[in-house]
């Protein structure tokens, strides 16, 4: 099978970066699927791997953690899926990952495909859609008439642009995105945050010229060492703060004063552990595809690549290292 993979972790300007290459085709056994890819998304993850993790010498190594396709086999134990059935997932971590033609997944992580979308639209939803769902109702157990302020920091990438919907359509809560570009900026207010403040200012400042003076949430999904500060100012006592980068170090201690709370979401955490809930991962992204047919949320596509190959994975990767990138980059066919 075609995959784009990579023997060093390397800059993503040498050509030697990302690689295009055949490797042998997988076998589906157990509750794996076996998926012929059709589109797959690009998420920071995969520029944090390929920059980072070195497989053993002479082995390839797939990356790539969004994907939908369609089941060509299952295996002996699989009662969620059949051949033919069109999915999107996100996989994990701890298995190759989606850059080749076919693809073994856990049908406990895999959802049916929103009928409404095309291949391309809906490998662009899996990886921020649980991440953002679990931040929202698991990790910072918001409920759905909660009248209290959420600051999304870093609203316009990928997991912020199905934040600020899930946290709009869902919840009763008054829903704050930060962006610092016009474009950016705009895009955020077209999901539907009520309010969008510059990031590139003070955040306690930003809130009170909107007239508020603090938050009961915040979900900070980018540069948290740089903002946490004023996340701390922002917050109201007793608040909650959840995020999904990886600081080299944070103080909490400067949290003690206010008892607020601090989650961590990784989207991986149940397949890579195996826990005994990770089914909930189908039933969301079963959700997901209903709120997308039904109109209630859409997708996140900002930029269409083109075919799957490591020239243009190699793009896709310097626009999001740029941390300019809004929304989602698909790629798709091979």
């Amino acid at each position: 099978m075609k995959a784009v993979a990579y023997q060093q972790a390397l800059p993503i300007k040498d050509q030697n970066s990302l690689l295009d290459v055949t490797l042998p085709a997988p076998v589906a056994s157990g509750h794996d699927l076996l998926v012929e890819v059709q589109a797959i998304s690009v998420n920071p993850v995969d520029v944090k791997v390929r920059s980072s993790a070195t497989p053993p010498d002479g082995e390839y190594k797939v990356i790539g953690w969004d994907a939908a396709g369609i089941v060509r086999a299952v295996g002996d134990a699989v009662t969620l899926f059949k051949p033919g059935d069109r999915v999107f997932y996100a996989g994990s971590i701890a298995r190759p990952g989606t850059n080749s033609e076919l693809h073994l997944v856990d049908e406990f992580i895999t959802g049916h495909m929103p009928a409404s979308l095309d291949f391309a639209q809906a490998a662009a939803l899996p990886l921020t859609a649980i991440t953002a769902w679990e931040l929202l109702f698991e990790r910072l157990e918001v409920q759905t008439d909660s009248k209290e302020a959420i600051l999304i920091i870093g609203a316009a990438g990928g997991v912020g642009s199905i934040l600020v919907q899930l946290a709009r359509q869902l919840t009763g809560l008054t829903v704050i995105g930060t962006a610092s570009r016009p474009q950016t900026q705009q895009w955020v207010r077209e999901l539907g945050a009520h309010h969008v403040i510059d990031h590139a200012l003070p955040l306690s400042q930003e809130l009170k010229k909107i007239g508020i003076d603090n938050v009961k949430y915040v979900a900070s999904l980018n540069q948290t060492d740089q903002h946490f500060a004023e996340i701390v100012e922002a917050l109201a006592p007793q608040g909650k703060l959840a995020l999904i980068d990886d600081p080299v170090a944070l103080d909490c201690r400067l949290l003690k004063r206010k008892s607020i709370s601090l989650h961590w979401e990784f989207m991986f955490t149940r397949a890579l552990f195996a826990t005994a809930d990770m089914h909930k991962q189908h039933e969301l992204l079963n959700e997901v595809a209903r709120l997308i047919d039904a109109g209630t949320i859409k997708t996140t596509v900002a930029e269409n690549f083109g075919t799957i190959n490591a020239a243009n994975l190699k793009r896709a990767h310097s626009l999001l290292e740029s941390n300019t990138a809004k929304g989602k980059i698909v790629l798709e066919g091979f």
